[in-house]
């Protein structure tokens, strides 16, 4: 009898058919969304003249998620996964495209924008249910890692050259390919994915939804699971609030604060890249230290470094967000299957909810403490907290 292992990494999930549609779908649509935060931003700034209602494009891309968590968590359960994705993505092209009807009034613009980001997370939840179907135990976290580390790819060359196309087409032809992007992704998903067929549907939208969360607060294994997921990079994503002060402390120009950014998302990729290639059982024992790596190096800030060490610091940290891949096959383990896509659903909401809670409180914070004291007590905090909150979710 053979005693080959089968084949880990993310080829092993290539492999399986449709799946490539999958992730390529999600990198276009990805690409678009950025393009669009950053055409809306300039777009919104060139109209008005106020930095604050620029900042609103992007708080009106995550405030939303909350909202859609909520409310429409169980849309990921109660019909095919397939037609979910590819609804979700012609609302957001439908969406973007009204944004480009000349002389749009602003709120009409953010409202537009707030709708795309109430249908993101359904999308996100419904993706993670059909990947749990199409992909055994083993490779489903690898899925998910595959997922995340091209989003962390297409953020960080998305908001690098946004600008440089902004400048070379202008933002309305930014939008444009924004609403071209979304009907692509929408096109692989519906020809190019395999059908999953509905989990769950007892009552209407709004009580599964309900039904979601009070599975979610009664099952305390998954409910200690999550908040292990949200409070991780909770902590490990405070120096991004603070990315600008603490570059302008240390005597840089501002602009280098783009190596910080740069800095965590790289880390992100090559800690998931390399997280992959281990094997479940490795993967496992590793939740705990790589959750230290995320909170720790972000101590040493207390001594100043300087940007380059800041950015290796971050990038250290960034790495450390690969101790997913060890509690994702957990999550899976203690959740029923007809609500999965709901808990995926909430999951990313309270992801999102909670880093933009914690990158505003840590701006908020730097404004009475130097930004690098900030940093650092963030950091011996977050050490502590998701040290213990490990332990209790692994017991």
């Amino acid at each position: 009898m053979s005693t080959t292992s089968p084949p880990v990494g993310y080829r092993a999930v290539l492999r399986v058919p449709g799946l490539r549609s999958v992730f390529v779908a999600h990198a276009v649509s990805m690409a678009g969304t950025v393009a669009a935060q950053v055409a809306l931003s300039i777009l919104v700034f060139e109209r008005t003249g106020s930095p604050l209602l620029s900042a609103l494009v992007l708080v009106c891309s995550f405030v939303p998620y909350a909202v859609g968590g909520i409310a429409l968590s169980s849309l990921a359960d109660r019909f095919p996964a397939r037609r979910v994705l590819v609804c979700c993505d012609l609302v957001s092209a439908a969406c973007i495209a009204t944004m480009l009807i000349p002389g749009l009034p602003i709120g009409a613009l953010l409202g537009l924008l707030l709708l795309t980001g109430i249908v993101a997370p359904v999308f996100a939840g419904a993706r993670a249910a059909s990947l749990a179907q199409l992909l055994d135990a083993e490779l489903f976290p690898i899925g998910r890692s595959l997922l995340r580390a091209i989003a962390q790819v297409t953020v960080l060359i998305g908001f690098a050259l946004g600008a440089v196309a902004v400048a070379a087409i202008g933002p309305t032809w930014l939008l444009a390919l924004d609403v071209v992007t979304f009907v692509a992704s929408a096109a692989l998903i519906g020809f190019g994915t395999p059908f999953t067929p509905a989990v769950g549907r007892t009552g209407s939208t709004w009580q599964d939804s309900l039904t979601g969360l009070r599975y979610l607060r009664g099952n305390v294994p998954l409910r200690r699971l999550i908040l292990l997921s949200w409070v991780v990079p909770a902590f490990s994503s405070m120096p991004d609030g603070l990315a600008v002060a603490y570059t302008v402390q240390t005597g840089a120009a501002a602009t280098a604060a783009g190596a910080l950014f740069a800095g965590y998302s790289v880390g992100s990729v090559l800690g998931e890249l390399a997280a992959a290639r281990l094997t479940p059982a490795t993967r496992r024992k590793l939740v705990i230290p790589l959750i230290l790596l995320s909170q720790t190096p972000a101590i040493a800030f207390i001594a100043e470094p300087s940007i380059p060490v800041a950015a290796v610091l971050l990038a250290l940290s960034g790495s450390g967000y690969a101790f997913n891949q060890g509690i994702d096959p957990l999550i899976l383990n203690v959740t029923g299957p007809e609500h999965r896509g709901r808990l995926f659903t909430v999951q990313t909401s309270g992801l999102m909810a909670i880093q933009g809670v914690s990158i505003a409180l840590a701006g908020a914070i730097g404004t009475f403490l130097r930004p690098s004291l900030t940093i650092s007590f963030a950091a011996v905090i977050g050490t502590a907290v998701t040290l213990l909150l490990a332990r209790r979710a692994l017991r």
